[in-house]
């Protein structure tokens, strides 16, 4: 399956409310590799205020974090589930996002499943396609809105 283009998307107003609210965010698909996407972008939303939790099932730790298998094992309640996995996975992620009672799910950069989206929408949550959580948070940050 290839990445679709978002058919219904956050707008700016949306994300930056996300942004504001949001305290949790479990990064899916996390590595401990200093190179990854995903690493740098976790560790910049820890740097910047939220509790990151870091999920992947290869991984005890990721930044000083402990490192859940998947959402189900996540102890707490999550404000943003942020998916750094392809696109095959998405649907699965999203269903586990609904069951833990995630405020959010948010597909980055060059991500999004339109199918998943409604379903996730429908479950009563927000929803962010082909976007960055470091970059929109960045973007809001020098305009001075957070």
């Amino acid at each position: 399956m290839e990445c679709q283009i978002p058919e219904k998307n956050a707008d700016d107003s949306e994300v930056l409310e996300i942004l504001k609210q949001a305290r949790t965010i479990a990064v899916v698909g996390v590595s401990h590799k200093e190179d990854r996407d995903s690493h740098n972008v976790a560790k910049y939303l820890k740097e910047h205020g939220y509790k990151m939790i870091p999920v992947n099932p290869k991984y005890k730790e990721v930044l000083g974090e402990p490192c859940y298998p998947n959402l189900a094992a996540v102890p707490e309640r999550i404000d943003i589930v942020d998916i750094f996995r392809n696109i095959e996975a998405i649907p699965g992620i999203v269903d586990e996002a609904i069951a833990a009672g995630a405020g959010c799910v948010w597909m980055q950069l060059g991500l999004a499943h339109n199918e998943a989206a409604d379903k996730a929408r429908r479950a009563g949550l927000n929803v962010v396609m082909s976007k960055c959580a470091k970059v929109e948070h960045q973007r809001f940050k020098k305009e001075g809105c957070l």
